[in-house]
């Protein structure tokens, strides 16, 4: 890091301070706070939701995923198709309810048992996948671009690792604490665009470095059956059944990818609070689709340069550093591909450019989801047990509750440091891959069978977390294929073998069941309570009054874009 790097990375925390000052001054109500005044246009709105998932664990877990594992990952990075969905199918539902959270729709759903379970899950989850995996990975990437940092603290001796995941999350913190949401869609908004141009400067680089496109094609080609975006059933000549396949085969991806995807951009709060923020529907759903069309690039941006960098280190052009005891291609360390490629590729200032990117996706993943967290607390539990507390009194609430969940990241750190090991982008979406069936059951069937009640939903949520955490426990400790986990009980071993891909689609279709079956047991809830709630009783011709040519238009290119991507990838290597 030369001296243009810091100065390109200063200018970035100036203007960042800048936003946060302009946006801590304009916190007067609730809505202000959490939604920002539900007053955002649809340019910030798309923005802040690309920069949101594009964390830190995006940019070094997914280049490390192309590395070591090709364009397996691929298939969670083409949901742009279900980015639309949210803008066409979920949005409307969201909108017209008036609600601040996703739980706060279930209680008009349903009722609120329902709220309060998907609440208190959600927090759960928050803490124990999203901030901890999304720290550990921008820990990482100062551990690799200031391998000599060092501070004594209490008689200890800190290094970059920890010294950066302190940093980042105290700073991030501070500012979502101040600014609020509106400062998280706007500083979202410069950081998008600050992750696209740094990352595609890597791989435009990278390429060049390389000899080009043919020679990443050639090369590639000769690992085909490990890079391949379609993987069989089952490894040829692996003795391991294709139940037990972790390898990505395709049945296991057409399962479990849709079923994360819908979870994650149409149901989850961390992401649809962004469109819940727009001035009016229109601009809810075009925000939403906007957000699509960023969507579709982070197969090249940050998949596609894991490959060149795995290329790069084949031919001695970089050094990627080995996992311990790593001797071959597939044991480089996936987690260090593309701070590496940072350090070793780009000239000064570039350098500093792309760095900030880094910085901005995990501080716009961090602050996202600090604010979603404190809205969940406030607003679907503090302000349900302490009613008619003013609005700046919520406000207050809002902050301290950031300020709590900052703690409590921070103290998740260590442990988080030992379990992730590598390949952080596989272990969050296996974690997410046992926590998405039961929500997306439960929304999905209660707005388009108005005969789905609370009981119904409250059982399957219920049911469905129960089984899939066992599902977690057990694969953590039993299993065949490592020698460090238990072998006895077979049955035991049974399950934890069990292919997370394929267990996400059993988890969904037992929580199906239970939902069904719950509701059809009981009572039907009163039609007159579920008006706007349900596809049945949704008014639309009121609905298509608010949309736009333009609209349509955007949609039908980034279809178009997805099913490109997908026919050059399925035969790009012969």
């Amino acid at each position: 890091m030369t001296g243009i790097d810091w100065i390109v990375i200063g200018i970035y925390f100036v203007l960042l301070a800048g936003v946060v000052v302009w946006s801590s001054r304009r916190q007067q109500t609730s809505a202000d706070y959490f939604l920002a005044g539900r007053n955002v246009g649809w340019f910030a709105i798309g923005g802040s939701l690309f920069a949101s998932n594009i964390g830190s664990e995006h940019i070094v877990g997914l280049a490390g995923s192309g590395a070591t594992s090709g364009m397996a990952m691929a298939h969670w990075e083409m949901h742009a198709w279900i980015m639309l969905m949210l803008g066409w199918i979920f949005v409307p539902f969201y909108y017209r309810a008036n609600v601040f959270t996703m739980p706060e729709f279930l209680e008009k759903r349903f009722n609120s048992r329902v709220r309060w379970i998907l609440s208190l899950v959600s927090l759960v989850a928050y803490v124990f996948t999203k901030v901890s995996v999304t720290v550990y990975a921008g820990a990482l990437v100062f551990r690799t671009l200031l391998p000599d940092l060092e501070l004594i603290l209490f008689g200890q001796v800190w290094g970059p690792f920890w010294i950066g995941a302190f940093a980042t999350v105290v700073l991030t913190g501070i500012y979502t604490v101040f600014g609020g949401f509106r400062a998280v869609l706007y500083t979202d908004s410069v950081q998008a665009l600050l992750l696209i141009v740094g990352s595609a400067s890597i791989t435009w680089i990278g390429l060049d470095a390389l000899g080009g496109w043919g020679e990443l094609v050639r090369m590639a080609s000769e690992r085909s059956d490990e890079l391949a975006l379609w993987r069989p059933l089952q490894v040829e000549g692996s003795g391991i059944p294709w139940w037990k396949n972790n390898d990505f085969p395709w049945l296991g991806i057409l399962i479990a990818s849709p079923i994360i995807g819908i979870w994650y951009w149409c149901t989850d709060q961390y992401i649809v609070q962004r469109t819940l923020a727009a001035k009016n529907l229109t601009l809810a759903r075009r925000g939403a689709i906007w957000g699509s069309f960023l969507k579709v690039w982070p197969v090249l941006i940050f998949l596609l340069p894991g490959i060149i960098g795995w290329a790069l280190h084949q031919k001695g052009i970089i050094y990627i550093p080995m996992k311990s005891q790593g001797t071959t291609a597939m044991d480089i360390d996936g987690d260090q591909v593309f701070t590496t490629m940072v350090i070793q590729l780009l000239p000064s200032g570039l350098r500093g450019l792309v760095v900030g990117g880094l910085l901005a996706a995990l501080m716009s993943s961090l602050s996202s989801l600090f604010n979603s967290c404190a809205t969940l607390f406030t607003v679907d539990i503090y302000e349900k047990v302490c009613r008619e507390r003013s609005e700046k009194h919520l406000v207050r609430i809002g902050r301290v509750a950031t300020t709590i969940i900052v703690a409590l990241g921070l103290l998740w750190i260590p442990v988080m440091y030992r379990i992730a090991g590598g390949g952080i982008y596989q272990y969050l979406q296996s974690v997410q891959g046992y926590l998405a069936p039961p929500i997306t059951a439960v929304f999905l069937l209660g707005l388009f069978w108005k005969r789905i009640n609370a009981t119904g939903a409250t059982w399957g949520l219920i049911v469905g977390f129960v089984l899939g955490m066992a599902k977690l426990a057990i694969q953590a400790q039993y299993g065949s294929l490592d020698p460090e986990k238990m072998a006895d009980p077979a049955w035991l071993t049974a399950i934890g073998d069990f292919s997370f891909l394929y267990a996400s689609g059993v988890l969904l279709l037992i929580s199906i069941a239970v939902v069904v079956i719950g509701s059809l047991l009981t009572p039907a809830q009163d039609e007159g309570a579920l008006k706007g709630l349900t596809y049945a009783s949704l008014d639309r011709a009121e609905i298509r009054a608010t949309v736009e040519k333009r609209d349509v238009w955007l949609t039908v290119v980034t279809l178009l874009l997805v099913v490109g991507m997908y026919l050059y990838f399925s035969f790009w290597l012969g």
